[in-house]
């Protein structure tokens, strides 16, 4: 397999350590697919992927179309007549010419457990759903929603102080070994694709800025998992006097009150079940501190009553 000629397909921080172990392993890479360079940072200056970077520096061809679709980009791809894809967190839909193009097909690096979790937000929906574990399939690519056969997986607990953040640099790392094992499985036919299993199917769907609103009326277990799912984004926040507030990390207590309503002066918030307080937090605008230091110079009075989510469809009164 290490003779045989690579594509990879990927684009962020999480794609980096599969393509490195690729490198440092003597694998033959032909080209990258990556995202176009995009405006980002505070000047947003227009910067290349971590991925294209990484390609820059071993001066591997590095490829940006904004899209597969078209005859021409196929074609492309096709003429460079690799032996397979690996593709990890790439961004784009690979249509049916593109998959069919290499010899052995494209697999693909996914972090969960499929069937759980397909789709855009694997890591962020299995904290907020309190799994337990989670962790890598490597698989083969379809037209389906990440419905192909699976090669092999790895499992990582998911801990009570996990963050989508933390998972994530846990889930890349483990990604890339588990790689070169399934490479090299295949290249000694030591390996069987094994069918997605038809029960245990959920889907990740992608996160919006607006579902980090933390909802009062619903159990403060949830909102916690919330916080850490959410960073670092979108952030979980709530809304006082006109102004955003991110929480960074929260702790759940066994008191109760009426939804939204501050309990004491440490800003224990009641929710649909036990209470919230945030252990650090974020004024819009502002550099993230300890609750502490928040509460001494920007105090939420007891009996303050927040704003409730617009999603919100409990009663209130």
């Amino acid at each position: 397999m290490t003779k045989q000629r690579i594509i990879f397909m990927g684009t962020p921080d999480f794609a980096v350590p599969a393509l490195q172990a690729l490198l440092d392993n003597g694998y033959h890479l032909i080209g990258i697919y990556t995202q176009p360079p995009r405006p980002a940072g505070r000047g947003y200056n227009v910067q290349k992927s971590p991925v294209h970077l990484l390609g820059d520096r071993y001066n591997i061809p590095v490829f940006t179309p904004k899209t597969l679709k078209t005859n021409e980009e196929q074609a492309h791809f096709s003429a460079l007549k690799a032996d397979i894809a690996i593709v990890a967190a790439y961004g784009l839909i690979l249509p049916q010419e593109i998959l069919d193009a290499p010899r052995f097909g494209c697999l693909n690096i996914h972090a969960s457990l499929l069937p759980r979790w397909r789709g855009a937000a694997p890591i962020q929906r299995a904290i907020l759903a309190g799994d337990q574990e989670t962790g890598i399939t490597i698989m083969q690519m379809d037209a389906g929603l990440d419905t192909g056969a699976m090669l092999l997986k790895e499992t990582i607990p998911i801990t009570p102080q996990t963050t989508a953040s933390t998972l994530h640099d846990q889930l890349a790392q483990l990604g890339a070994p588990l790689l070169l094992k399934t490479l090299e499985a295949l290249q000694h036919n030591e390996i069987m694709p094994q069918p997605q299993p038809s029960i245990g199917i959920t889907y990740a769907q992608k996160i919006s800025k607006q579902d980090g609103q933390l909802d009062w009326t619903q159990d403060a277990m949830m909102l916690e998992r919330q916080v850490r799912a959410f960073t670092p984004w979108p952030g979980a926040w709530f809304m006082w006097q006109g102004e955003m507030y991110k929480v960074l990390a929260a702790q759940v207590l066994p008191l109760s009150g009426k939804a939204g309503q501050v309990l004491d002066d440490q800003l224990t918030i009641a929710c649909g079940q036990q209470a919230f307080r945030p252990q650090f937090i974020q004024k819009q605008g502002k550099k993230a501190c300890s609750l502490k230091d928040f509460l001494n110079g920007h105090a939420i009075p007891r009996g303050t009553q927040l704003q409730l989510s617009e999603n919100s469809c409990h009663d209130t009164n």
